[in-house]
């Protein structure tokens, strides 16, 4: 990316997630869920790590949440709440770590993590045990006094407990920073009663809690089930708290909430092992939350290393993988489906949501992709909750560059599929292939599945995959390795003896050859050749589907077409399903390497009848010993097999590119065929 390009998504950038700020911090208001927000953040800081020279005052990583609201007393905090820079992965709490090292070698090093939790910054402040005033994070100076409506809150205490040990806490100002929150138990009981009083459902627990608070009558505010959970606790004299561990302590003993979950460890490996726990149990937690909060625990230390920006060098917040993310939408192709429906996928920059690397999504239709607006060139939020397929939550139209255009579905159909014919049934949304239903399609990859080039099932022949299909016992592709002999035997067409041998030979290839098994799945423009080269890149299924646009295409003789081709077989719903259903049902393809064969990087071409075997089988033979057979002559091919009845034009061509000529015998002498 150009300084100049730079410097265009930077300004873009900013726009947008200051829009999103003013709305979730000044109003109360979400136009986009905070996991997105993020991501725009992050992206944004990583192009001014890029370019430094561009960072601005005013950019959002320089700053703190948002200004306070006019209705509220503004009241200047006793010292700056700060926010906490995020960390993503395993990597970047280790560099933090080493930072810290280096800022005091020798010094060892004791971490406190706790769960971050998803609510309203909140500082309550105690004049001699007597809660005096509660005020929100405001932009970090200033914040706004909402002492009224904290009241309300059950769990926050009017006045502290006095307690052996901890009575110094009752003396003088005491100062309890942490969140407001909503459990998921109480919201979903509140919307379970707006349903049935037939009301507005609140958006999520966060900004419930935030709007409740941020709002002037306190009765509202009673009215709801909020919480305070603490995460700190500031006295004038630091050295009264001296870590985070005794402040967690001393909180339950004055009677404060605060997260039981939190532990102290000596190394950070530790840490990370806590993180990944809390990152598979955080949906049994009773509250909303995006990650951890690692800090070190000794707090003189923690003072000592001071700021940086916005942000303690001390803490890092750990964010698990985000649930959506933005990325940019670099393609959308079609893929057709199993009823001969043609499927819109949209091909991202990949980008890792829920856990995963996520870099295509289906579109749904043609409907779908207008109502959105999606656009090559989009920048859009992308969600993923669980092992849910991926999906387009909306455009970021700020973002959009100048020169996209409305996708137009017929047009890109005539594009990628010149050679067929699709129509649009009144009254459905979807676009099909004319003439073709889903029966005769899987008739038909079911044929090539089973054919010699690929999964060279002979008692799977044109006859008998009709009748399999018509009696409704197979499905899928998949399906065909379910099949009993009993039911085979319900079908006229089959004999008890005609049956085991159809099952046995539809058993005996559950262990293909990978470049059999990808040929045999039928993906449009992937020959017989190109499957080998496939499975010599990739090694095995998973890894090919999951291979990019741009890997495909570093594969020599894969272009644009075929790698559009394979990445939307690859990314529609239905084939998923299919891969995980041979997985399911035992089939392992094997990959063996033929870089080693004895025909490795040999080019071969066959003009003219053969007697000894089928053109099929000679390209077989060939590709198994690791040569490559071409369907025409180029200057690249090694020997051109002459056969019966040749052609002038095409010994010509040899002899222009200096092509060796090799009869019938000499290939089967190659070929090791006595």
């Amino acid at each position: 990316m150009t300084k100049t390009e730079a410097q265009d998504r930077i300004a873009k950038l900013k726009a947008l997630i200051n829009d999103y700020r003013y709305h979730y911090h000044v109003l109360d208001e979400s136009t986009m869920s905070e996991a997105a927000a993020d991501s725009l953040k992050h992206e944004l800081a990583t192009l001014e790590a890029s370019f430094p020279e561009l960072i601005t005052a005013d950019s959002p990583t320089q700053r703190v949440a948002g200004e306070p609201l006019a209705k509220f007393t503004q009241v200047t905090h006793s010292s700056r709440m700060l926010s906490l820079n995020d960390v993503f992965n395993t990597e970047e709490v280790l560099a933090w770590v080493e930072r810290l090292r280096k800022l005091r070698p020798g010094v060892d090093l004791e971490y406190f993590a706790d769960i971050k939790m998803d609510g309203l910054a909140c500082a309550l402040v105690y004049q001699d045990g007597f809660l005096q005033t509660a005020i929100t994070r405001g932009n970090g100076f200033v914040g706004e006094d909402v002492t009224l409506n904290v009241r309300t809150i059950e769990n926050v205490p009017l006045q502290l407990r006095s307690r052996a040990g901890y009575e110094h806490l009752s003396i003088g100002r005491t100062e309890i920073r942490g969140e407001i929150i909503m459990l998921k138990a109480d919201f979903e009981a509140l919307n379970r009663q707006r349903a049935a009083e037939d009301k507005p459902l609140f958006a999520n627990p966060r900004n419930l809690a935030a709007g409740t608070i941020r709002q002037l009558d306190p009765a509202l505010a009673a009215a709801r089930p909020l919480r305070f959970r603490a995460y700190d606790l500031i006295r004038p004299d630091s050295s009264e708290i001296p870590t985070y561990s005794y402040a967690y302590q001393a909180l339950q003993q004055i009677g404060i909430s605060a997260n039981q979950q939190a532990t102290v460890f000596t190394d950070i490996t530790e840490v990370l092992t806590f993180a990944q726990h809390w990152d598979a149990a955080r949906h049994e937690l009773p509250f909303n939350t995006d990650g951890l909060v690692i800090k070190l625990n000794d707090r003189r230390l923690y003072a000592e290393l001071g700021v940086v920006g916005k942000a303690p060098r001390g803490a890092v917040a750990y964010k698990y993988a985000a649930e959506e993310a933005t990325t940019t939408v670099k393609d959308i192709i079609l893929s057709i489906g199993r009823t001969g429906t043609a499927n819109p996928v949209a091909v991202f920059e990949p980008v890792v949501v829920a856990g995963s690397t996520v870099q295509h999504a289906t579109l749904h239709n043609a409907d779908e992709i207008t109502r959105k607006d999606i656009r090559v060139g989009d920048t859009v939020i992308i969600y993923k909750a669980g092992d849910i397929i991926p999906q387009v939550l909306k455009v970021l139209v700020e973002l959009r560059p100048k020169q996209t255009v409305p996708f137009d579905m017929e047009a890109e159909l005539q594009r990628q599929y010149p050679e067929l014919d699709f129509e649009r049934v009144p009254g459905e949304a979807a676009y099909r292939m004319k003439n073709v239903t889903g029966p005769l399609l899987l008739k038909r990859s079911l044929e090539h599945y089973a054919s010699k080039g690929a999964m060279d099932i002979d008692t799977l022949g044109e006859k008998n995959v009709a009748a399999l299909i018509d009696a409704g016992l197979v499905t899928d592709l998949a399906a065909i390795y379910a099949l009993s002999e009993a039911q085979v035997l319900t079908v006229d067409r089959f004999a008890k003896l005609s049956a085991q041998k159809l099952v046995s030979g539809i058993q005996a290839a559950k262990q293909p050859l990978l470049e059999r098994f990808i040929y045999g799945l039928g993906i449009r423009h992937v020959g017989a050749q190109t499957a080998i080269d496939l499975a010599d890149a990739f090694g095995s299924v998973a890894v090919l589907a999951s291979a990019s646009l741009e890997t495909l295409q570093a594969v020599d003789g894969i272009g644009t077409v075929v790698a559009e081709s394979i990445t939307a077989w690859f990314a529609d719903a239905d084939n998923e399903q299919l891969l995980k259903k041979f997985e399911e049902l035992g089939v392992a393809p094997q990959y063996e390497s033929h870089a080693n064969g004895p025909l490795h990087n040999q080019n071969f071409v066959i003009t003219g009848g053969l007697e000894a075997m089928s053109r099929d089988e000679a390209a077989s033979k060939i590709r198994n010993l690791g040569g490559n057979f071409q369907s025409t002559l180029g200057k690249d091919t090694t020997y051109l097999v002459v056969g019966a009845n040749v052609g002038a034009a095409k010994l010509a061509k040899a002899a222009k590119y200096g092509t060796k000529q090799i009869s019938e015998a000499d290939l089967l002498e190659l070929l090791g065929i006595k």
